[in-house]
């Protein structure tokens, strides 16, 4: 009956006909404040939503926030780890919510941060260890957000570190695993090749153009890619919508950069 559970949810944050995603995380207010474009977070979700995008990211305290009466459905991920950019050690996630919690809140599934190659890595490893326990008992879908970030990381986009994150949250049980784009589609191929569940990217700080981003959708797609979990550059654009449906029309309709490009006008 859990596997069933959590089949019905993770259908509710992918595309059924593509099996890829596009997730928009939203969970920056505890990290860095009330950012651009997440002050009204009821207009944020609208927008992407809109757009088409399959799912949020957000935290227990926002859920209700941006809830809708009518316009398109989304799916809603919680997730239950955080840190501030406030505090001597950002990169250190504690757990702030719990998967029984998500589900009361109506989650469709939940996910964590996990830095890799820092002192306190085994405070969170032992923590993504819970909640995956946690998530299966409860047949919730589990989204491993995991970054090598750390006194012991020289690159944190080197291919080698970063498919070794990549495996990390398969090895621990997690059902979609984010990590950082590697720059090249011969290089993420590797981390796809090593990693047996859905691997989506991450969009990482503002970037300067919309060809840089969807240069890198495509690419994470030509790779073996299952989708994005793009923030800042989608939710700090000036339309939303748009580069949320030009980043839908990769993902999910294989449509060239160009294509995308005159989505977004």
């Amino acid at each position: 009956m859990t596997y069933l559970g959590k089949h019905i949810r993770i259908e509710r944050i992918k595309n059924r006909n593509t099996g890829r995603t596009v997730i928009v995380p939203m969970d920056h207010g505890i990290s860095m404040g009330p950012i651009d474009g997440l002050k009204d977070m009821k207009d944020a979700i609208q927008k992407v939503a809109e757009g088409g995008a399959n799912a949020i990211v957000e935290h227990k305290g926002l859920v209700g926030e941006g809830h809708r009466g009518k316009g398109k459905d989304i799916g809603l991920i919680i997730h239950l780890s955080a840190s501030t950019s406030l505090s001597p050690y950002p990169n250190v996630k504690t757990l702030v919510c719990t998967v029984e919690e998500a589900i009361k809140l109506g989650a469709d599934a939940v996910s964590i941060h996990v830095n890799l190659g820092n002192g306190q890595e085994k405070e969170m490893l032992h923590d993504f260890g819970t909640v995956s326990s946690e998530a299966r008992k409860w047949g919730m879908p589990l989204l491993a957000m995991i970054y090598p970030r750390g006194e012991k990381i020289k690159d944190e986009y080197d291919v080698n570190v970063i498919k070794h994150a990549a495996r990390v949250g398969k090895e621990m049980g997690a059902d979609i695993v984010k990590v950082s784009y590697t720059g090249s589609v011969e290089t993420f191929k590797e981390v796809v090749a090593g990693c047996s569940i859905p691997v989506v990217i991450a969009g990482g700080p503002k970037m300067d153009s919309d060809r840089d981003i969807l240069e890198m959708v495509r690419g994470s797609i030509d790779a073996g890619g299952a989708g994005v979990s793009i923030g800042r550059n989608v939710f700090q654009h000036e339309n939303p919508t748009r580069m949320v449906r030009a980043i839908s029309a990769i993902v999910h309709d294989d449509s060239s950069v160009e294509d995308a490009l005159k989505i977004l006008g």
